[in-house]
């Protein structure tokens, strides 16, 4: 098949590639991955024999089973593979492979399903293109490991960078490393976190859509590895008392073909670096229930912990908001900012389309950051800090579900379909995390009250 100028159609290409990889590495099986609204992964595993068909037309599903995909007028869907995500699964049997493929949703008609988290972000890339401008990330993913599913228990007493032998998930690590690296993801670092059997693997700067996926198998990947050894891996937000819980640190840098728009040669950040930023602070409390979903997120943005509490800034404090990271004198391609506001269980999607969304309004609108807070916002007393007017970030989810439902940004960026999706599905949940009797509670209470 040829397009109209005549030239090799570029999909028919893609998928004769995809059908003579699998020819030539002996791959039987072909799961479909795709995202649901709350950043869970779903898959459908089709045999070889059904490959072109899936590659021509999709697959179909029953939206109405995947939790924010239901529709009054509609239950079909349809999963439409992207050629460009094949790719083996190493921990797979090397003999009949297993390969995967990340699919975009659509409707029986053809049309892009707005619930798709992954068409949220094409769109707002998309919008970004359309004024020349490209949108990096690159995260910094943390995590647990435990005993078992059900027994919170660390395989360690390590603390931040700690080696050997405290750090007994090395060799986890390891493994994770070097599975990610042969599906083409890289990574740059990982380390021991500063809790008790936490972890942390750092993805190398992409665009912002191939990250998403990235991130996304990343985790599987973690848990997938984790399982071989017996062991449970963990992205819940706060899962042990007393100690930092697990956040996903993003870097950020907006390009123009081959510029970043961040730098300033001059030094420190650009115009429309700080435009951004300023864009990021007034933002978050509107996008934070999309940053931090769960009720159980909110257990970690607390203070006395890494994360941030205050919409701030700062060049070295690792507990603000959003932290310039230092770079060398003259490294144009360096200047970024990194944004510390999001967890790790987050759905990748919505929360770059978030990030790239708040900086863009606040170049539109020819916003400024305040002020750089250099010391400890936690050490301030309340009076200094409403001096400075420095405010704090919804930290319930309660707060941030009001947030949420007033933010004519986010109902813009996700659509009214998924804007009213999210906010009944957390409006459930917070309603119901309100209504739990803890242990906490029993145990304080139950005896003297």
């Amino acid at each position: 098949m040829t397009s109209l100028n005549g030239d090799a159609d570029p999909l028919t290409s893609a998928h004769e590639h995809v059908l003579r990889a699998c020819r030539e590495h002996d791959v039987r099986f072909v799961r479909l991955w795709f995202t649901d609204l709350l950043g869970q992964l779903k898959s459908v595993a089709i045999t070889i024999d059904e490959l072109p068909a899936a590659l021509e037309r999709g697959v179909e599903f029953d939206g109405a089973s995947i939790e924010g995909f239901t529709r009054h007028d509609e239950s079909d869907m349809v999963a439409r593979p992207d050629p460009d995500t094949f790719v083996m699964l190493p921990w797979r049997p090397q003999q009949h492979r297993v390969a995967r493929m990340i699919c975009d949703v659509h409707r029986r008609n053809g049309e892009p399903f707005e619930g798709d988290p992954r068409r949220i972000l094409r769109r707002q890339l998309e919008a970004a293109q359309e004024r020349g401008y490209t949108f990096y990330v690159a995260p910094q993913i943390e995590y647990f490991y435990f005993r078992a599913p059900d027994d919170p228990a660390p395989l360690d007493s390590g603390g931040y960078f700690d080696l050997s032998p405290l750090d007994t998930a090395t060799d986890l690590r390891r493994e994770t490393v070097l599975t990610l690296e042969e599906m083409g993801i890289g990574v740059e670092s990982s380390h021991h976190e500063a809790a008790p059997s936490q972890h942390e693997i750092d993805l190398r700067y992409t665009d912002a859509l191939t990250m998403a996926d990235q991130v996304m198998t990343t985790r599987l990947v973690v848990k997938e590895v984790a399982i071989k050894q017996g062991v449970h891996a963990t992205f819940m937000p706060k899962p042990l008392n007393g100690v930092n819980g697990s956040g996903m640190h993003v870097y950020l840098s907006l390009f123009e073909a081959e510029q970043n728009l961040f730098y300033e040669p001059n030094g420190g950040l650009s115009g429309i670096a700080r435009s951004f930023l300023a864009g990021l602070l007034a933002y978050t409390p509107e996008f934070t229930l999309i940053t931090n979903q769960w009720s159980n997120s909110y257990k970690r943005l607390a203070p006395g912990t890494e994360a941030p509490v205050y919409l701030t800034w700062s060049h070295a404090n690792q507990s603000d908001l959003v932290r310039i990271p230092e770079y060398e004198p003259g490294d144009a391609e360096s200047t970024r900012l990194e944004y510390r506001g999001a967890d790790s269980a987050t759905n990748p999607y919505l929360a770059f389309s978030a990030f790239l969304a708040a900086g863009l309004r606040g170049i539109d609108e020819g916003l400024t950051p305040p002020p750089a807070a250099e010391d400890n916002v936690f050490l301030l007393s309340e009076a200094e800090r409403r001096s400075r007017s420095i405010t704090e970030m919804p930290t319930t989810q309660g707060r941030a579900i009001e947030a949420f439902a007033s933010s004519e940004l986010m109902r813009s960026v996700l659509g009214e379909y998924v804007w009213n999706t999210v906010l009944q599905n957390k409006r459930l949940e917070w309603d119901e995390y309100r209504s739990q009797v803890t242990d906490y509670e029993l145990k304080r209470y139950l005896a003297v009250l």
